[in-house]
């Protein structure tokens, strides 16, 4: 057998002890994300070669970085990201840690998000910002940061909703969403454009009996 060959068959069976080191260093990632175990993805990301596991995903897509951020897991979120994951890595149904942190309240997580470079135009499946499902879930802290942090209030989703449709439209109107509605107006929300039925935000919120969201869009201008 020729050097040649012998090096090329040295560097395949390299490559592929190499490979498999990789997945095993995902599954034991992964499986650390879903335990909460922080101190072993402490470990695992101590090594140099799992390094380069956080941003690969599972069969459904999703990182490990997405993983702990649907869980809440704040302290491996946050060592995630500082050995290289992706904030804005899509899964299968066009989730990303960005998006979930917003969509599900997770506040401290989305924060990091904000800091490592969260595409704040970039939309999940139903076509919508992360403000969105925000203003739906009256996450007054969330719709807060996330205005501040640029995110359009006047976005339309695929539903022909914005933040302020859905604050109405999908709430009780109590008081979260009534302190939502009001950060959306001061960040410059349209209170009067219709969804695709042409019915405006404030008939919106009267047909719902949503006296006080009524209210509010009444003082800043909207009409019925």
């Amino acid at each position: 057998m020729s050097a040649t060959i012998q090096g090329l068959l040295a560097g395949l069976v390299m490559g592929l002890v190499l490979g498999s080191g990789n997945v095993y260093s995902q599954t034991v990632l992964l499986e650390a994300v879903e335990q909460g175990d922080s101190a072993k993805v402490r470990e695992i990301l101590s090594e140099k070669r799992a390094r380069a596991s956080v941003s690969v995903s599972d069969d459904q897509g999703q990182s490990p970085l997405l993983r702990a951020t649907w869980l809440n897991h704040v302290d491996i979120a946050a060592q995630l990201i500082r050995a290289g994951a992706d904030v804005n890595q899509i899964d299968s149904i066009h989730d990303s840690p960005y998006l979930v942190a917003g969509a599900q309240g997770r506040l401290e997580i989305l924060r990091m998000t904000l800091k490592n470079g969260a595409d704040l135009r970039s939309v999940n499946r139903y076509g919508g910002t992360a403000l969105i499902p925000a203003a739906e879930h009256g996450y007054v802290d969330i719709v807060r940061l996330l205005l501040a942090a640029g995110v359009d209030p006047n976005h339309v989703n695929y539903l022909g909703w914005t933040a302020l449709h859905e604050a109405i439209v999908l709430s009780d109107g109590g008081p979260d969403h009534q302190e939502v509605l009001r950060l959306l107006i001061k960040a410059g929300a349209d209170v009067n454009l219709p969804d695709r039925q042409g019915v405006r935000p404030l008939s919106l919120a009267r047909q719902r009996s949503q006296t006080e969201m009524a209210e509010i869009l009444e003082q800043a201008g909207a009409n019925p």
